[in-house]
């Protein structure tokens, strides 16, 4: 039996590259079967995994087409430019100048520590990107790093080859990202009890300063007839101070006439309520208001859930407190979203260019509020086709532009065109939001895909060498990994705390924002109880995926 098995390998290798679809999905799926595994709270994600499934089939000599991997390459980067564009233009106007100086020192920081560790440990040429990426778990990083070399954009030292940097690059990342993510999430973990940082405590305080704390909810709409006389003896005022969720709406149909109730009015027997709350009230508190009906029908179909994109000049920045959204336009915040998280939505939150807020009530007055605030998003599933193919046309076009310099020729190349290209999309979309829509869920399988189908083409491609090179770097490699990785969020700390004066269950949020670590943040979270470290991720999120890409250009220079 076993004279047969070495046929069998050989058939399955020519299937699978004769068959470049075929391998591309095998990879895609075994990555994410890799990334699903748990170590306790650790686990690679999809994206790692799919890094290490190509680089394990790589070494079979299994390739795809590079076609595949520069399409994917040209979705991710496009993607990653669109969703920080809104963001990334206000930063650099408001008070998000101090999150985005602390990008710029985490990743500084990393750069230094890379270019260092590559010129002490003599790294091969290309390793010091790898390392940079790994180290600061960042795919843009990566992405950019390889095109530049691809592109030419970056000179390749003598002796070497465009493959064999690129190679470097790949195995740089595969081997010290391990370390960047369990590191960095043990770190992020310990470093508040290192510190003697209660970080729930923290979290509880800034919400007790402000107001509470309201976190995303399953809002649902509910009719009653009001039959208990005792709730007529009171205001609303009081009923709201006394029994209702401060966020729950109440309307009233009296006499046919539909109305919001004012502070100091009453209530009487026999007036039909529709009541719009999280489902925890109706249990608790909503069977006092007397019998539930079925809705009205006029009433029923009024009820809408909306989403609403911040872009009103005059709202930015103010705290939701001002906006009253639910006592002057009656309606209900289910959630509010930044570049993709949800945040809570204490009323001292400030609004922010691009903010998308959730809510549910009547249609005329989601109407309002839209007009108020910016912009509703009516058609939330259809995706502008044309604004996205073009947008990358464009791209890739500005990054194949150059002007020579000294008889070099230098120009953004194309990871540098398509990042400018989703950049000013982005920005432009917030200014005239019916142009260029990406609904969130676009957005996510347009850059998901894309990443993965670029590291698939970057695993198998680094698969044949990863070996050779972990046994001739692989120790040092790790060590300079464990610096890049640490360095930064220590730093990062330190200058938050006593130059920025940020609080620290915003910073610890903020430092994984700027490393562009999910992973991370859902420590932070976890150990505050809370939601509000999303408000610092959020705050360097955007910048920093913009300044990593740049970076991983510029230290192939060093």
């Amino acid at each position: 039996m076993e004279k047969y098995l070495p046929g069998i390998e050989t058939g399955i290798i020519e299937l699978l590259n004769a068959q470049h679809v075929l391998l591309l999905f095998l990879v895609l799926g075994v990555g994410y079967l890799i990334g699903r595994i748990r170590f306790g709270s650790f686990s690679f994600g999809p994206v790692s995994g799919v890094l290490f499934a190509g680089l394990f089939l790589g070494h079979f000599g299994l390739r795809i087409s590079s076609d595949a991997q520069s399409i994917g390459f040209a979705m991710f980067i496009f993607s990653v430019g669109y969703q920080a564009g809104p963001r990334f233009f206000s930063v650099l106007k408001e008070d998000g100048m101090k999150y985005a100086l602390l990008a710029v020192v985490v990743a500084g920081t990393g750069f230094s520590i890379a270019i260092i560790g590559a010129s002490l440990m003599t790294l091969q040429p290309g390793t010091s990107a790898g390392l940079l990426a790994g180290g600061l778990t960042s795919s843009p990083t990566l992405a950019a790093a390889t095109d530049a070399v691809q592109q030419g954009i970056v000179p390749v030292q003598e002796g070497w080859t465009r493959d064999a940097v690129i190679n470097n690059i790949a195995t740089g990342y595969a081997i010290t990202y391990i370390f960047g993510l369990a590191g960095l999430i043990t770190v992020i973990k310990l470093l508040p009890q290192w510190l003697g940082i209660d970080l729930a405590a923290d979290a509880q305080r800034l919400s007790s300063d402000s107001s509470e704390e309201q976190r995303p909810v399953n809002v649902t709409t509910r009719c009653y007839r009001v039959t208990n006389e005792e709730i007529t003896k009171m205001t609303v005022a009081e009923l709201r101070e006394k029994y209702w969720d401060k966020a729950t709406v109440v309307t009233l149909t009296r006499d046919g006439d539909r109305k919001r109730l004012g502070d100091y009015e009453y209530m009487q027997i026999g007036d039909h309520l529709e009541v719009i709350g999280p489902r925890d009230f109706f249990v608790k508190v909503a069977p006092m208001f007397g019998e539930e009906i079925p809705p009205d029908w006029h009433i029923s179909d009024a009820i809408d859930t909306a989403q609403i994109v911040v872009l009103n000049k005059q709202v930015i920045g103010k705290p939701l407190s001002e906006i009253e959204v639910q006592r002057r336009f009656g309606l209900m915040i289910a959630r509010i979203t930044q570049l993709g998280i949800e945040v809570p939505h204490s009323n001292d939150i400030e609004l922010g260019k691009g903010d998308i807020l959730t809510v549910v009530g009547n249609a005329s007055q989601i109407d309002a509020l839209g007009e108020y605030l910016g912009h509703i998003e009516r058609d939330i599933s259809e995706t502008d086709m044309v604004t996205f193919a073009f947008g990358i046309v464009f791209g890739v076009l500005v990054g194949l532009l150059s002007i020579e310099v000294g008889g070099v020729a230098v120009g953004l190349g194309t990871a540098g065109g398509l990042l400018a290209s989703g950049l000013s999309i982005g920005y432009l979309r917030s200014k005239r939001p019916t142009f260029g829509r990406l609904p969130d869920a676009a957005q996510w399988i347009l850059m998901e895909f894309g990443l993965l189908l670029f590291m698939a083409g970057v695993g198998l491609r680094a698969g044949g060498e990863i070996l050779a090179t972990l046994a001739q770097t692989g120790p040092s490699l790790i060590l300079a990994g464990i610096f890049v990785t640490i360095t930064p969020i220590f730093v990062g700390y330190w200058f938050g705390r006593k130059f920025l004066k940020i609080e620290p269950v915003l910073l610890f949020g903020a430092i994984t924002g700027a490393m562009t670590s999910g992973a991370s943040l859902a420590v932070v979270t976890g150990a505050a109880k809370s939601s509000l470290p999303a408000l610092g991720y959020t705050g360097t999120y955007a910048f920093a995926n913009v300044l990593l890409m740049v970076a991983g250009s510029l230290i192939l220079l060093f």
